[in-house]
């Protein structure tokens, strides 16, 4: 299988250093994911990037916007800071229409957790890169971005900690600083993107990767209602599926988790209400309950061995006090034979839970078997000549030809390793 590129490389490196920080589980699912995310759109800016003709060079790097009436509306990142997004605008044939990509980065559990996130780009706009370049679905490069180019973009920065769900209600009065404002945050910023022009727009797609994809499907059918029935309006989850699943000790490590955060801040107000009053709050912040409500079109790109899911839900911290799957969960080839009849366990149990979706005509897949995660973010990985590709379709193209009702695809990778155009990463490279 190809070699990942030296942004990969890079990517893993820092990112195995910045995981050595933390070890309890607060910590760590809360976290791991944290350099991947920051790293990978501080990396994308690369020479054989190149903007159309028509976009500036001053375009390359995207500015921060920070929300211009935080304050007024109480929508604040957890330190108090004003929350911000980037935005380029559209042109030629896409002026009128809007693509959103929320950005990811974990979650915080505890008051301990999200304190030490409030110190970070993820809990405050005041960390917060000035500038930052877009690629893959952001780019405006017609070769990596054939079919969103020239549109409305915007990257909505991240930094509340609860997938933009939390509620002021829940906050804790006792001194500590910490805002739980993501339902508000999500508000203003839809109310200013629809000031600035996105409420004249012909189309729109609400994409997020890794917490951002939940985030993605908690508001799928907000996001619709701010527009008219007439137009055509989507929603794309990329590694945004997480799974209730058991670790290698039979621990339920991330609903535990997930139970912490809803009760923390307050999640379950903007969980939907019929879930809410079936079973408890918190199993209703699992994708495969979101989705059973959801009735905006969707569409998942989703690597079946999700590098972050078996790091943090199958193997997480802890669960291996001997190290027998430290090799495996760094390096995918470096598993066993044993680790593999896991791995492919855990695949089975993605694609059941998937396969309550295969009647729904409206929902698209896009299921590789890589060691991975988030894909749209990259041109590596969205669509170049080297991209993952399935049936030879690129993600971008699969996800184009759903989004202009050209044709649904559903499509499922065969099980590692049989798909050699995979971009896999590998955290043991130095």
């Amino acid at each position: 299988m190809p070699s990942p590129p030296s942004s990969f490389a890079t990517i893993s490196r820092n990112r195995t250093v910045f995981s050595r920080k933390w070890t309890n589980k607060e910590y760590a699912i809360a976290f791991t994911s944290f350099s991947f995310t920051l790293i990978l759109f501080s990396l994308t800016r690369r020479p054989n990037l190149r903007e159309p003709s028509r976009v500036s060079s001053s375009n390359h790097l995207v500015p921060l916007t920070l929300l211009s009436n935080a304050t007024q509306r109480g929508a604040l990142c957890l330190d108090g800071s004003a929350p911000g997004y980037h935005f380029q605008k559209g042109f030629g044939s896409g002026y009128q229409n809007w693509l959103l990509h929320i950005e990811g980065g974990g979650w915080c559990d505890s008051v301990a957790s999200c304190y030490q996130r409030k110190m970070t780009a993820l809990g405050s706009s005041k960390h917060m890169e000035t500038e930052v370049p877009f690629s893959g679905i952001l780019s405006s490069d017609p070769s990596q971005n054939p079919y969103f180019f020239n549109w409305n973009k915007v990257r909505v920065r991240y930094c509340d900690g609860a997938s933009f769900a939390g509620h002021q209600e829940s906050e804790i009065k006792d001194g500590n600083g910490l805002f739980f404002r993501g339902q508000i945050i999500w508000e203003a910023i839809m109310d200013e993107l629809l000031s600035i022009g996105m409420s004249k727009a012909k189309q729109a797609l609400l994409s997020g990767c890794s917490a951002g994809g939940l985030a993605t499907l908690i508001h799928c059918d907000d996001f619709r209602k701010y527009f008219s029935k007439d137009i055509n309006v989507k929603c794309l989850a990329d590694a945004g599926f997480f799974l209730d699943e058991e670790d290698v000790l039979r621990n339920r490590t991330m609903r535990s988790f997930y139970h912490d955060v809803v009760q923390l801040q307050g999640v379950a107000k903007s969980l939907h209400k019929d879930c809410i009053a079936r079973i408890e709050p918190f199993k209703c912040l699992f994708p495969l309950e979101i989705v059973k409500n959801i009735k905006t079109p969707v569409f998942f790109v989703h690597p079946a061995y999700d590098f972050w899911q078996i790091q943090n839900i199958l193997v997480p911290h802890g669960s291996d006090p001997h190290g027998y799957w430290k090799s495996c969960r760094l390096n995918i080839p470096n598993c066993n034979a044993d680790q593999f009849d896991v791995l492919h366990g855990f695949r089975k149990s993605l694609l059941k839970r998937l396969d309550e979706f295969q009647q729904r005509k409206e929902i698209g897949m896009f299921i590789n078997s890589c060691f991975i995660h988030c894909q749209t973010g990259m041109g590596e990985t969205w669509h170049s000549h080297n991209s993952p590709k399935i049936n030879d379709k690129t993600i971008a193209e699969t996800v184009a030809d759903w989004y202009f009702d050209r044709k649904v695809l559903k499509l499922i990778d065969c099980p590692y390793p049989c798909n050699p155009t995979c971009r896999n990463m590998d955290f043991t490279r130095k």
